[in-house]
């Protein structure tokens, strides 16, 4: 009898906890708000996911200030958040690979139809690709979300939620270095210092980069680069973008053979061609206006590839092998840490550029982890 009480206890308390789903929700721009949403329950091929961590994101502020960014808009309220992981708790009926307890990193791009993009492996641009937390749809920032099963993908007990949060930028970096093949010995320019030039220097480095050097407006963030790895840092001040090149050819002792340009600055942009060797590549990852006046002339007569870098696509077991098997340690970009509750505080902290991620902890008994 104590045993059945105990169950039908558990079994009330759960029901109890999923009536409740806090959840992130941008109206529009400037308009953020802390609200009680619907949890959806989930069909055949999906799962219901306890969310731990959520990651806050530029393209997150960008979405909260203007209403817009990366070519999308919000139109109706949405809740945000592209960057999560957490726990299954219920499985659709088609579901073999997970079950309830398994702890998982979400893959937020999920292709909607079966075209061409998808067919040739590079879903990524598929141009009806469901998107987590880029408007329409729905992101992570809440308690309870539904996700197509098969881009949930388990992390071993090895890892916490945040790294597993910290898969989705972990996945742009390695993309981007797929972009630009990276290789062993090459030389790399690298454009800011935020999460994405992080990763970017992190991934760079374990794909057999021998030399790489980062720029930022910060000397903070400079000196952390130069503490996970960077060979050499460059100050932007007031340099032009000529002026950029010829210091990072300076400090790299020749031309990079790549430039990661992650900041979507039209200057950097501009220093990244200039810098690149001929016949090398300028990867474009930072997202930045619809137009940049840039010296194609240089890029066309030197050879010099310019290569479009959008999310990722098929990286996800990539990225979970790499922080299991220690190539890689992102944990210290972690640098702030706040409960969902406490969401307008963790956006105006990134907003302000303070630290380098800022991540929103959902689950109350986790606020650590």
């Amino acid at each position: 009898m104590t045993l059945c009480l105990n169950i039908i206890n558990h079994s009330v308390k759960l029901e109890m906890a999923l009536q409740e789903n806090l959840s992130v929700v941008l109206h529009a721009a400037g308009d953020l708000r802390l609200e009680q949403r619907a949890i959806a329950s989930p069909r055949s091929h999906e799962v219901l996911l306890k969310i731990n961590s959520v990651g806050i994101c530029g393209t997150d502020i960008h979405f909260w200030n203007d209403g817009e960014g990366a070519g999308f808009a919000v139109n109706k309220p949405v809740t945000l958040g592209h960057e999560f992981s957490g726990t299954v708790v219920k499985v659709g009926s088609g579901v073999q690979h997970l079950k309830a307890g398994d702890r998982v990193a979400i893959e937020p791009g999920v292709p909607r139809d079966n075209d061409e993009f998808v067919r040739n492996g590079r879903y990524n641009l598929s141009p009806t690709c469901f998107a987590s937390g880029l408007p329409p749809d729905h992101g992570g920032m809440c308690q309870y979300y539904v996700h197509d099963a098969s881009y949930c993908f388990k992390i071993p007990d090895s890892l916490s939620f945040e790294e597993g949060a910290l898969v989705e930028p972990l996945s742009v970096a390695i993309h981007a270095c797929r972009r630009a093949e990276v290789k062993i010995g090459c030389k790399i320019f690298i454009c800011g210092a935020g999460t994405i030039g992080f990763m970017n220097l992190l991934v760079a480095k374990a794909m057999g980069a021998a030399q790489v050097v980062i720029c930022d407006l910060s000397s903070d963030r400079l000196k952390m680069a130069k503490e996970m790895g960077a060979d050499y840092t460059l100050k932007v001040e007031k340099e032009t973008a000529v002026e950029m090149a010829q210091k990072v050819k300076v400090a790299l002792g020749s031309m990079p053979d790549i430039t990661i340009e992650c900041t979507g600055a039209e200057i950097c942009m501009q220093a990244g061609i200039y810098a690149t060797r001929s016949g090398g590549v300028l990867a474009l990852v930072g997202l930045g206006h619809e137009f940049a006046n840039i010296p194609i002339l240089h890029a066309l007569l030197r050879e010099v590839d310019i290569r479009g870098v959008f999310k990722y696509c098929n990286t996800w077991p990539v990225a979970i092998d790499m922080l299991a098997a220690k190539m890689i340690d992102v944990k210290p970009l972690v640098t702030h840490r706040f409960a969902l509750k406490d969401a307008l505080k963790a956006f105006e902290t990134t907003k302000k550029g303070l630290g380098i991620k800022v991540m929103l902890k959902c689950d109350p008994s986790h606020l650590g982890q």
